[in-house]
């Protein structure tokens, strides 16, 4: 009977302790249940994946849409691919390391969790990974790396969930999208294209395999640091994991550990700085630098990547010479004349060099003889010596003036307040006499325009200055599309010598008109923008403007390309000579050899270059000795590329004044004043030439000259040279 008892006391112990036991498992659940509840309650829907964007980047490209110039990004580097632009290496490697059953779990895998526990608890490390690429994906995209049971819970509801909603190659394809690499490389294109220079589908099995070691801890294993040993161990054991599983073969195994992996030396790789710099300038002003950095505009710009290339090369070997005349810079831009499209540009010769001398730059602005992140060529504005000459020509040429038209080049006053002797230096009014030199002090009497403008003449250049008139010239110029001009109140007769400041990029859009024969196009640098999904959200649609006539453009291109008439001061093979091909060129040197010009075309191309000193220093040579060696070099490479292409030869001038063809009564000595009126030079001969105060000028030049037996010397004046 007291067994009995004990026993029945025992059992309502039992059903005591049993029904607390149910009670606490219950509510156990419960709070389980309200943990859940309150942790997944807000959770983003797996069916709104798609409406996450992925940040992008955006890209700017060359004229092929294949050579990649440049990267904006902020916080992540991405550009999305499709799945089959991805290659299978890489989609092996990461299955064969990451989640080598993605396949067959539905989101969470605890077979491979469990495997992994044990592993870890044998090795007595974390070494083995539990989270699918589900996991890996839903804690990319929607939460953090933070540890804690409520990211938990939330992940692996998630990923249940995602698993469920869309097929296994849709979340692969989002995953390799979507994972950081390191170097703010996220996705595989980016990866691929940080790192080794190419695109995601073009990846080795040793390049994949090195990838997908970076994937568990990217800053530590980067290439770029102390644990680049670590990383390579770690690509070779993920390299026998693909072999274990099937997806490579014991050759290739053998062959991927041995393959040389050669990682790009800067991870922040641009190509054509100058000129990537330039088109960013524009898409920052009109998207905002937030917009470009997360919306992945696609950028196909004008660029020839292998002229820009060849040039930044013929750059890089003339410096040393270049340096020798004391030039320090160099600057260069390619144009395709009938489109507008920029197919080269360096604004500096070295965009990636340190300024020199050393220390400059903390002198203040303006110091230093070179700036390598000064671009030249869009926003320096130097003055262009005689490479300004043509816009004089055609002025005058429109006018009625012809390329026979005779000017004498002898030394001549311009200053009437001046003694006509022209060896004054104040005039009797106390202003400044103007009396030009020829660079090399001499005079050659009378001469066609043609001669005057191949030889690059001085005086006959301002005389032609006089007769077109400053403020027309003014006018054409900014016609062509020289818009620096702005000061026109305070330019004179010096600028036909380069008086005024341009810069090297509109230059060689006005010489473009030359080419074309009269047509005006805006340098273009952008072809077309494209959205993410390659919607065009802008395109280039400039058309040309006729500016010029043709007749004239002709008559220019003649004299320009006519080696015959620059032969006596340049000699027949000067830089400014391309054998076999018909191409035009003027060079332009300033005052004391402070800036160097060679400005060419042909039909097709139009190359300018720059050479000087970013603070102004003098150098040691002229425009021909120090810009057109280089400028040659580019030209030659253009056009032997390029089918033959001649100008188109001028009509015959059929003119009412014989003086405008060059057709002075012989032994004639007078100016051509004496039988025009410079104003009206197609109407009547004058009656009074002598009114002109001009004529005594030119006309005691003359006379000074025909009583010499021997060309005039002269000291060089305040002037600009060829």
């Amino acid at each position: 009977m007291k067994k009995f008892n004990i026993f029945n006391k025992n059992k309502k112990i039992f059903l005591f302790i049993g029904k607390y036991l149910i009670l606490l498992f219950l509510g156990g659940c419960t709070v389980l249940l309200a943990l859940f509840v309150y942790y997944t309650w807000n959770l983003p829907r797996p069916e709104k994946f798609t409406e996450t964007p992925f940040i992008q980047s955006t890209k700017i490209y060359d004229n092929t849409g294949k050579v990649l110039l440049y990267d904006i990004y902020g916080e992540e580097k991405r550009e999305i691919v499709s799945f089959d632009k991805i290659s299978d290496n890489l989609k092996h490697s990461v299955l064969a390391s990451e989640d080598s059953r993605f396949y067959q779990h539905g989101g969470l895998d605890f077979i491979g969790l469990i495997r992994a526990v044990l592993v870890d608890l044998t090795s007595q490390s974390k070494s083995q990974g539990g989270s699918t690429l589900t996991q890996q994906l839903v804690r990319s995209v929607y939460l953090t790396n933070q540890k804690s049971i409520s990211r938990k819970i939330k992940e692996i509801v998630l990923s249940v969930e995602l698993d469920g909603r869309y097929s296994k190659d849709q979340i692969f394809d989002w995953y390799l999208n979507e994972i950081p690499f390191g170097e703010n490389a996220y996705g595989a294109e980016a990866a691929g294209q940080t790192y080794f220079g190419k695109p995601a589908s073009d990846l080795s099995i040793a390049q994949s395999a090195l990838l997908t070691a970076l994937i568990p801890a990217p800053s530590y294993y980067s290439p770029y640091g102390p644990n680049k040993a670590e990383l390579l161990q770690r690509k070779d054991i993920i390299l026998e994991k693909m072999q274990k599983q099937g997806y490579i073969n014991a050759q290739q195994l053998t062959d991927a550990k041995n393959e040389k992996l050669v990682f790009n030396e800067h991870t922040e790789s641009i190509k054509a700085p100058d000129f990537v710099m330039y088109v960013k300038k524009y898409l920052s002003n009109k998207y905002g630098d937030d917009y470009l950095k997360e919306k992945g505009l696609r950028v196909y710009t004008s660029l020839n990547w292998d002229i820009q290339n060849y040039a930044e090369q013929v750059i890089k070997e003339a410096d040393a010479t270049n340096i020798g005349k004391g030039a320090y810079n160099a600057a260069m831009v390619v144009l395709d004349p009938k489109t507008g499209q920029i197919l080269a540009l360096i604004g500096s010769k070295d965009y990636f060099a340190p300024s020199y001398p050393d220390g400059c730059e903390d002198k203040g602005p303006g110091k230093c003889l070179f700036e390598p992140k000064y671009d030249v060529a869009t926003m320096g504005q130097r003055q262009p010596g005689s490479s300004f000459k043509p816009f004089t020509y055609i002025t005058a040429f429109e006018k009625g003036y012809t390329p026979s038209t005779v000017l004498w080049d002898v030394k001549t006053e311009f200053n009437p307040s001046c003694d006509p002797s022209g060896d004054a230096k104040i005039g009797s009014d106390g202003s400044a006499c103007y009396n030009p030199q020829d660079y090399d002090n001499k005079n050659r009497g009378p001469v066609t325009l043609r001669t005057a403008l191949g030889c690059s003449l001085n005086i006959p250049a301002v005389k032609t200055l006089y007769l077109a008139g400053v403020p027309d010239t003014l006018k054409t110029a900014q016609s062509l599309g020289i818009t620096t001009l702005t000061d026109t109140k305070n330019y004179g007769l010096s600028l036909v010598l380069g008086g005024g400041d341009v810069n090297l990029l509109e230059m060689a859009s006005a010489y473009g008109v030359f080419a074309t024969e009269g047509n005006y196009i805006p340098a273009v640098s952008i072809l077309k923008i494209t959205d993410a999904n390659g919607n065009v959200l802008e395109e280039n649609k400039e058309q040309p403007t006729k500016v010029l006539d043709t007749q004239i453009a002709r008559q220019i291109n003649s004299v320009l390309s006519d080696n015959n008439a620059r032969a006596p001061i340049f000699g027949s093979n000067s830089p400014l000579y391309v054998p076999g091909y018909q191409v035009a060129a003027k060079t332009g040197t300033t005052q004391n050899f402070v800036d160097g010009w060679t400005m060419g075309y042909t039909p097709f191309a139009v190359v300018g270059v720059w050479t000087g000193n970013n603070n102004n220093h003098p150098t040691k040579d002229e425009g021909v000795g120090i810009a057109a060696p280089m400028w040659n070099k580019v030209m030659q490479k253009i056009v032997s590329s390029h089918p033959t292409e001649n100008f188109n030869p001028p009509s015959s001038v059929n003119n009412e004044n014989p003086a405008l063809l060059g057709q002075l009564p012989s032994g004639d000595s007078h100016t051509i004043l004496y039988y025009i009126d410079k104003n009206n030079p197609l109407g009547p001969q004058p009656q009074n030439p002598s009114n002109d105060p001009q004529y005594f000028l030119w006309q005691t030049g003359i006379d000074n000259w025909l009583g010499k037996s021997t060309p005039i010397q002269t000291q060089d004046i305040n002037h600009n040279l060829d």
